[in-house]
């Protein structure tokens, strides 16, 4: 008998606050539709420029609220040295197993910062860790059907977006609980966007993506496999 999943959709993201800015309004999205969400953030945020570790343990507790989702976790991956070791694997791996996902959402595999990107190979190796059945984690061998990539923050073409359109507002007020690192302050000012332009910029680049599908606001995923199609018919956003 198979084992129940106890989440359908699990984010795995290197800081809490990443998630909030590339897929939360997906998560909102999958959770009107009767789903189990969940984050899992692989650092505690103890090496940012803004906020220390328990301020953005609690902001992420008010963000997760917000995004209404069923479980949130954080494991102990010093932050600024997240690495694709197998201890680290064995972590997320241990986590996989446990909540036993459906859909995986990762970082994309490219970026600016190393965190995220590596979090990205990692995230991808210990979903295939997590379905060896002679390692041994304490839980029964599990590996999501699905891993996709966010890829709000990639100059590439996106496989699909999620129309987050009636759910903007909500992503928005998820990411400013973060008031450790959005708020305005004099420290890491030449590094992080000013208050005032942050809702600007996150609501035109959800519009962008939107564009691209005709709907007005959304969130760009990548998958590496080739999509499947059952009904020409069924197939949304029109062509021409």
């Amino acid at each position: 008998m198979a084992l129940q999943s106890k989440l359908d959709v699990l984010a795995i993201a290197a800081h809490r606050d990443d998630v909030e800015q590339t897929c939360g309004g997906t998560l909102l999205c999958m959770k009107a539709l009767g789903l189990r969400t969940g984050i899992l953030d692989l650092t505690q945020g103890e090496a940012g420029t803004r906020g220390s570790a328990g301020e953005r343990a609690a902001e992420a507790a008010e963000a997760a609220r917000i995004l209404q989702v069923d479980i949130r976790e954080a494991l102990d991956i010093p932050d600024g040295r997240v690495e694709n070791t197998y201890e680290n694997r064995s972590k997320v791996a241990a986590v996989v197993r446990k909540l036993r996902p459906r859909v995986v959402i990762l970082p994309y595999w490219t970026g600016r910062h190393p965190d995220h990107y590596t979090a990205s190979t990692l995230g991808y190796e210990a979903c295939f860790l997590a379905g060896l059945a002679k390692i041994d984690t304490g839980d029964a061998p599990h590996r999501p059907f699905k891993i996709v990539y966010a890829s709000l923050y990639a100059d590439v073409r996106p496989s699909f977006v999620v129309d987050i359109s009636n759910r903007i507002e909500t992503r928005f007020a998820a990411l400013m609980a973060y008031r450790s690192q959005y708020a305005h302050q004099e420290s890491g000012n030449s590094l992080f966007v000013p208050e005032e332009e942050i809702r600007e910029r996150t609501f035109a680049m959800a519009r962008h993506y939107g564009l691209l599908a005709g709907v007005r606001y959304a969130e760009p995923f990548v998958q590496k496999e080739v999509g499947l199609v059952d009904d020409l018919m069924l197939i949304p956003v029109q062509s021409i």
